[in-house]
């Protein structure tokens, strides 16, 4: 089924859902956003956007992503509808790739966690590139506000159930990624994909606040 992205009161209620009920069994652990991606291959001389991914016609500023995600990829009220909580963003940068930040209801399992991919400069052509070939779930989105997207998994088809990470191209050298690991109570009975696409949404949502878009 084609992940989607809902209408926005639709979404709020499905995001809500998202860990009603705790349950104290284990989570998988956030995957490396970008599926690991190596650093940029800009220097190999290819011409952007290469191996099949979209052009970002309307990229937002480098300004946009400034800063840390722990501080601005997510606001404390849109973290209360995600998660049920408003918990402290735990800084787990990736040297290769850029800031993330991830957020935990542990009592429920369920994990939400953004990446500024800026240390790369080949946004979501390395994905298209390096992860696609890896991944057991691959399924391009529509756009988000206007931005191409993809959400992937290279976890084993039972872990994809639990699991999923949208990467949105906000230029055509750089991505937002967001991932979710479900609460162990909504296992099998929502799919990541989706809400991870909803989440993803928020975040280009106060990305454009910040630049002014």
């Amino acid at each position: 089924m084609r992940a989607r992205l809902l209408p926005w009161a639709a979404a709020t209620g499905a995001v809500i859902a998202l860990v009603a009920g705790c349950s104290g069994g284990p989570a998988p652990s956030p995957a490396s956003s970008s599926g690991g991606v190596p650093a940029s291959s800009a220097g190999t001389g290819k011409t952007l956007p290469y191996a099949g991914a979209p052009k970002v016609d309307s990229p937002l500023p480098d300004s946009a992503l400034s800063g840390h995600p722990c501080d601005s990829g997510l606001t404390p009220d849109q973290l209360g509808r995600i998660l049920n909580q408003k918990p402290q963003g735990v800084h787990d940068d990736e040297a290769a790739l850029g800031a993330q930040c991830h957020w935990k209801n542990s009592d429920a399992g369920a994990i939400v966690s953004v990446l500024y991919s800026t240390k790369t400069a080949d946004g979501l052509s390395a994905v298209y590139a390096n992860t696609k070939p890896k991944s057991t779930v691959w399924r391009p989105l529509s756009p988000v506000q206007g931005f191409p997207a993809v959400a992937h998994s290279t976890y084993s088809a039972e872990g994809s159930k639990s699991f999923c990470q949208v990467s949105v191209g906000v230029s055509d050298q750089h991505t937002v990624d967001v991932s979710i690991t479900l609460g162990k109570a909504k296992v099998g009975k929502t799919d990541p994909c989706d809400v991870t696409a909803q989440v993803a949404d928020m975040v280009v949502t106060n990305l454009k606040q910040k630049a002014g878009a």
